[in-house]
Order: C-alpha cells, then structure tokens, then sequence
C-alpha cells in the first residue's frame, strides 16, 4: 500500500505494520491506525507517528530512555489488560515531541506515553498516575539537549 506522509513523502507500508489504537490519541480520538517510522540517523529513538488517513495528523515521537535512563512507567491494571500483559516492563515506550527552535527547547511530554505492544500491533496513550514525570520536560533537562 501507499501513502503520503508528512516528513518522509509517498511510502510504502505493509498493512501488518499498522498499529491499532483503540481510543485514539487525546484530541485525535478519530485517529486510530498509524505507522512508526524512524527517522534516518536517530538510532531509532526519534520517529514519526503517521496516521494511514493521510499527511496529517503526524506526531514527533522520542524513546524516552535515550533521554532519561531511568524512566519507570507503570500502567494501571485495566491499561495492563487492554494492552495484553501482566507487566509495565513488557510493552514499548514513546513520548511526544514539540519541536521548536533551538533545539534544547522542543519539549517532551513524559506524563502521557504512548504505549506500544508490537506483537499485538496495539497501542494507547496513557495518563501516567505520578508526579515524578510532567507534560512538558525541555530537551535541554537532559545530558545537554543532546540525544544519543
């Protein structure tokens, strides 16, 4: 299949890559199907959420332990069950991404992670129940605004 993406142009893509959100994102609840596609150079730990409607919505998305080591996210045990797994630590981990200029500025969103399980192509946002993690962590917070 085809489509027209906001930062990589036309694609292919395999209708077996699609990930499955059941709620939909928070504002985007109509957005249920999206690709994640790495961007080039980024070791995997920057890619593009795309929605298969369309060019648009696309989200920045960052592996949040390439920025912090530490990151716990714990789920819910009804998140658990909608995600299919007993534990937090079996499911992959984005968080959104506003980019801005320079750099060090863009502002990562630790508090509500999108959630993948890659062997059930599913995925969900989530409101992490913590203080620890805010919706709004500056680039620049971590080993330099530089992601490795």
């Amino acid at each position: 299949m085809q489509l027209d993406t906001k930062y990589f142009g036309r694609i292919d893509y395999n209708e077996a890559d699609v990930l499955e959100f059941p709620n939909g994102l928070f504002g985007f609840e109509a957005e249920k199907r999206f690709l994640l596609l790495p961007f080039s150079g980024s070791n995997g730990n920057m890619l593009c959420l795309q929605s298969v409607a369309g060019p648009s919505p696309a989200f920045i998305l960052m592996n949040p332990f390439s920025l912090k080591p530490d990151y716990a996210p714990v789920l819910s045990p009804e998140e658990l069950k909608l995600m299919g797994v007993s534990q937090s630590h079996e499911l992959c981990y984005y968080v959104m991404c506003v980019a801005r200029e320079p750099v060090g500025e863009s502002t990562v969103n630790l508090r509500c992670p999108v959630v993948v399980n890659p062997d059930l192509h599913r995925a969900v946002q989530v409101i992490l129940d913590t203080d620890a993690y805010h919706m709004r962590h500056r680039l620049d917070e971590f080993s330099n605004g530089e992601v490795e």
